[in-house]
Order: C-alpha cells, then structure tokens, then sequence
C-alpha cells in the first residue's frame, strides 16, 4: 500500500478494507459525475463491485500497470472524498501515464483537489519515475482545465469525439505535463 499524506488529506491505494467508503462515495455523487465519467456497470451500486475495483487497483499497482489513490480527509479517515488514477502507465520510449480523477461535489471549491494531485504527481515524478503525464478534459469542464493549469499541464491538442461519456462521443481537450527532473538512467530500456 502507498500512502500520501498532505496538510488536509490521506492519499491511500485501495484496499478492500476501503471499498465500502469507495462505494458510498460513488452514490454519493452519481449525478455529479455523470457528465464527465465513461458509462458505470450496474453492479457498481454494490460494495462487492469496489472490492472488485480495489482489487484490480492493488494487481494492477503489482504489475506496474496502475497507481490509484483513494482520497480522505485527515479529519475523517472513513470518508472517502476524492479518487485519482494514474493508468495506461508505459517504461521504455514512451515513460508516461495517464491521469483520471474525480472529487465528490461537496468538497469542490476548497482547493483539495489541487492538493492531492500536487502529491500524486510529484509522487509519479519522483518515485514512479515517469517522464510524462497525460490528462484529458471535456472543453465544458472549465473548472479541471484550470485545475490541470495550475498544475503545469499545457495543452497540446483537441481530439474530437475522444470518450463515450454521458451517452456520446465527447470532445476532449489534450493536456500533459512532463517531468523536469527526469534522467535518463530512470528508463529501464535504455
């Protein structure tokens, strides 16, 4: 398990002790994230559906495949508020990973989420040794475009009709950020 601690929060791996939290988080926040998230399975509104994801996420963190973070506020360690994947993570040539996240609509707007993944990238920066990092947004999603800018992402492109989401092909805005500290001896395909 990989645990991140900042000022405000715990960055924890899933672990199938948390997928009860993980499952109420996403009730909690079905038709929040509706717009912005891939179509959700129907068993996804059952705890042994996030033990089932907690479980792909600690085979996946093992193969090296996968970084993901449940997010929870220091003050109430139960209370799942936020997740943050690094996937489609590649060695060799290419050094990259892509970015995902969600927080739950009652925390918006505090900067929390600017917090974690400050953590989560500097943590994929350093410790993963990653030399670039990939994130996508939906053009109406003005509020992670500016998130993803604070974070040093630049854009690099558009991609029309990139996601299924919210029951369409949806445009994405093409974003990512590279690792200044990288060195070339961290490439295991050198």
């Amino acid at each position: 398990m990989i645990r991140l601690v900042t000022p405000r929060l715990i960055l924890a791996t899933p672990s199938l002790a948390t997928a009860s939290a993980a499952h109420q988080f996403h009730l909690r926040n079905l038709a929040h994230l509706a717009p912005w998230s891939p179509p959700i399975p129907a068993a996804a509104h059952t705890t042994g559906y996030w033990q089932t994801v907690a479980q792909h996420a600690i085979d996946s963190l093992a193969a090296g495949s996968m970084v993901r973070w449940w997010v929870f506020p220091t003050e109430q360690p139960d209370l799942m508020l936020a997740s943050i994947g690094f996937s489609q993570i590649h060695r060799g040539p290419f050094c990259n990973g892509v970015l995902g996240y969600q927080i739950d609509h009652a925390h918006e707007g505090r900067g929390l989420m600017y917090e974690a993944l400050h953590a989560a990238c500097e943590y994929m920066f350093s410790e993963q040794r990653l030399h670039r990092i990939s994130a996508n947004y939906r053009p109406e999603n003005v509020r992670s475009g500016r998130l993803l800018a604070r974070l040093g992402f630049r854009i690099e492109g558009y991609a029309e009709r990139y996601l299924f989401i919210d029951g369409d092909w949806r445009d994405h805005i093409l974003t990512s950020r590279t690792n200044p500290q990288f060195r070339d001896e961290w490439n295991p395909r050198r």
